[in-house]
């Protein structure tokens, strides 16, 4: 695969540098393109040796091959990382100053932008709208991470890990084998989709070099949540849970295996995300919330894995909140957030819709009453079809039960009282329990 790496002028020019060797060590062919600025991050030199290829910012380098409408041509994906506010700006207003700009007016394949910049100007309207500008457009614009940045600085506007920038650029693509030419992302007018979507290969195609799709969910839309939200403090602080993310990305594999076509809406995850889904990536509740909604519309399923909190701050603090011993220490006020799966339960049924919902329910017992009790109390309130219900918490020797943990130990009850299905194992070998038993629902197994 062709790929060509803009670089943006941004001290996280350097992790850009990281990114180029995990594209080169999957064996694809990088042209580097690092903006005027970036070079006093980064210089010339090193972009040549990682990529083995020249690298400039000149439109009038290699005037004879017609550079800055040749690499959009020939490139199968375009990532830029780091996309400073500048780089969004020029991108969104269709500038042409420099061979960066050129090349993204020429692309004929996807663009990936990975943003990086201090929070204020991540937040500014300005930034706001030109990111709205390039989705609308079709072009993929990641969330930037939450963390420190530079000086004392920390909040959102953190380059994404290049681990992750290379995991979505490869979902884009559909795998590192993807063919050259074959079709991505949206590929007829029934297969639209929210713009801020990474996407993999458009219907009938796959990431084994483009083989048509066979298995029990042939053709099925499914939209599955995962990980885990935070609702930040302040700049530093959030209030999160433990979710590892294995068990939604395990249901997104087995799901694409079976065949679906797969959203993959995630939080805080400690795993890398899958290959062949469209990926889209949140933080908050709310941002779960609207991305849910969206995509729900349009899916078959929807497999609702993410553990989502309850509560977040009635407001975030704009400075670090301090430990003083001259002052009391702060009370946090908390507010209920929206029940997603609740919404999107009345979505359907305002709708009209012929959809699958499946929820996901980490229960505790107390001297009241018992996990699968709660659990059942939960199904009639929710009104989904299926519910997952694990027990969490620490088990009689102290170790965590499900929270990261490679194996998990669920029941899967339902609201027309179908007996409940027992599943143990491995997370896949759970995940792969309960896609059968979406596909008996669905009548496709």
């Amino acid at each position: 695969m062709n790929i060509v790496l803009g670089v943006g002028g941004g001290i996280a020019a350097y992790k850009s540098a990281l990114l180029l060797r995990l594209f080169t060590e999957a064996g694809h062919q990088v042209t580097v393109i690092p903006t005027e600025a970036s070079t006093k991050f980064v210089g010339l030199a090193t972009w040549e040796a990682l990529s083995g290829h020249p690298a400039t910012n000149s439109v009038f380098d290699a005037v004879d091959t017609v550079n800055h409408v040749r690499l959009g041509h020939e490139a199968d994906l375009i990532v830029v990382a780091p996309a400073t506010a500048d780089l969004l700006a020029r991108a969104a207003a269709g500038q042409a100053n420099d061979l960066l700009t050129t090349t993204l007016l020429m692309a004929k394949g996807p663009v990936l932008f990975a943003p990086a910049m201090h929070t204020e100007m991540w937040r500014h309207a300005a930034t706001t709208a030109n990111v709205a500008t390039l989705r609308s457009r079709g072009v993929h614009v990641l969330d930037p991470d939450v963390g420190r940045l530079t000086g004392p600085d920390t909040g959102p506007g953190r380059l994404p890990e290049p681990s992750a920038i290379f995991a979505a650029a490869m979902a884009l693509m559909g795998s590192p084998g993807h063919a050259v030419g074959e079709a991505v992302g949206v590929s007829s007018e029934d297969d639209v989709l929210p713009a801020d979507f990474v996407g993999r290969p458009a219907r009938g195609h796959s990431g084994n070099g483009g083989s048509r799709k066979t298995g029990k969910l042939l053709g099925k839309r499914v939209v599955i949540t995962a990980g885990g939200t935070r609702e930040p403090l302040d700049p530093v602080r959030f209030l999160g849970n433990k979710s590892s993310g294995k068990q939604g990305v395990a249901l997104a594999e087995a799901a694409v295996d079976a065949g679906a076509d797969v959203i993959l809406i995630h939080g805080h995850m400690d795993v890398a995300p899958p290959q062949n889904v469209k990926l889209h990536s949140i933080q908050t509740a709310l941002e779960l919330r609207a991305a849910t909604l969206s995509a729900a519309a349009g899916a078959d399923v929807v497999i609702m894995a993410a553990a989502v909190a309850d509560f977040r701050p009635a407001s975030v603090s704009m400075g670090k909140i301090k430990k003083r011993d001259d002052v009391a220490d702060p009370v946090i006020s908390l507010v209920r957030n929206p029940d997603i799966l609740v919404e999107v339960v009345a979505h359907r049924s305002a709708q009209n819709l012929s959809q699958l919902i499946v929820g996901f329910a980490a229960e505790t017992g107390d001297a009241d009453c018992d996990a699968r009790s709660y659990a059942e109390a939960k199904l009639k309130r929710k009104g989904c079809d299926l519910l997952v219900v694990n027990e969490v918490g620490p088990d009689e020797d102290g170790a965590e039960r499900v929270f990261g943990q490679e194996s998990n130990t669920v029941e899967i009850i339902a609201l027309d009282g179908a007996e409940p299905v027992h599943a143990a194992g491995s997370k896949r070998a759970v995940a792969d329990a309960v896609v059968a038993l979406v596909a008996e629902r669905l009548g496709t197994s």
